[in-house]
């Protein structure tokens, strides 16, 4: 009994060593990718034209999205080129719904938000940003001929059916509209061209660019711009890269957007409004 004691022990003992070898050498692998990960990883919608779209090609310089047949092109798409260059990286577009942006920043799914996102009060509660890399203003997209094509103030949509997309600021302030119909929010931007189209809605608030991009697409929209807007703030019209909290990349981001002129901005905006998809 005692010999088989003994023998015992020290078997157990060589298992007991042996599982700590094993457990040692998988470890030093499954660190290995976050060490040797050279990619700079940007979630946007590609739904927000000629911010960021979805293409089926690579054409004007579109980047094949993350896990998927498609393709992003757009404003944002030419930005987080620069900035990837710029970081030394390779750019991979992970296409995500507006309000699971932040969600994946934060959770690390995502290095960067490059979407048209402006820098609100709200938002800087959660996330970082850079410096701006854009500068627009509220307008309204109707129907070309109808009612409300001709308005100069925006007390002219009263009565009007206007909406907004989801937990953006483009929906708080509609209730600047007196007597306005205020509809619920929609998820996208093509779903609310969609729903113009329909007569479901008279009008949906948008940023300039995005604006003259749905007139540009459809001949049956209209830009409408005011003489007298919606009262916003500076950072709610600005639009800039949203990072992780504390992140090291906020600075760096900012030196290479300092690298791009207001006129190349211009021009690569132009651009971006120029090729974008048609209206479906």
């Amino acid at each position: 009994m005692k010999k088989q004691s003994i023998f015992l022990a020290v078997f157990l003992s060589a298992m007991v060593a042996l599982a700590g070898c094993g457990s040692s050498t998988t470890s030093s692998p499954a660190a290995a990718p976050a060490a040797s990960d050279n990619t700079f990883k940007v979630g946007l919608e590609a739904g927000y034209a000629p911010f960021n779209w979805t293409q089926m090609d690579d054409a004007n310089g579109g980047v094949k999205i993350d896990g998927n047949a498609e393709y992003a092109g757009g404003y944002d798409v030419e930005i987080a080129k620069k900035i990837a260059k710029g970081l030394g990286k390779e750019l991979v577009i992970v296409k995500t719904e507006w309000d699971g942006l932040v969600p994946a920043l934060t959770s690390g799914k995502i290095d960067a938000i490059i979407a048209g996102m402006s820098p609100t009060a709200e938002r800087k509660q959660t996330i970082d940003f850079s410096d701006n890399y854009y500068k627009s203003n509220l307008v309204m997209v109707v129907k070309k001929g109808g009612k409300y094509e001709g308005a100069t103030s925006i007390q002219d949509f009263k009565g009007a059916k206007v909406t907004a997309q989801l937990n953006t600021f483009h929906y708080s302030v509609i209730n600047q509209i007196e007597g306005v119909a205020q509809e619920p929010a929609m998820d996208n931007f093509p779903a609310m061209r969609v729903a113009l189209e329909s007569g479901m809605i008279d009008g949906y608030v948008s940023e300039r660019p995005e604006a003259v991009s749905a007139s540009s697409a459809n001949p049956n929209f209209a830009m409408v711009e005011f003489k007298d807007g919606f009262k916003t703030s500076e950072d709610d019209t600005a639009i800039a890269v949203g990072v992780q909290k504390g992140s090291e990349l906020t600075g760096k981001i900012n030196e290479i957007l300092k690298g791009i002129s207001e006129e190349e901005r211009t021009s690569i905006m132009d651009a971006a409004i120029k090729n974008q998809p048609a209206a479906k």
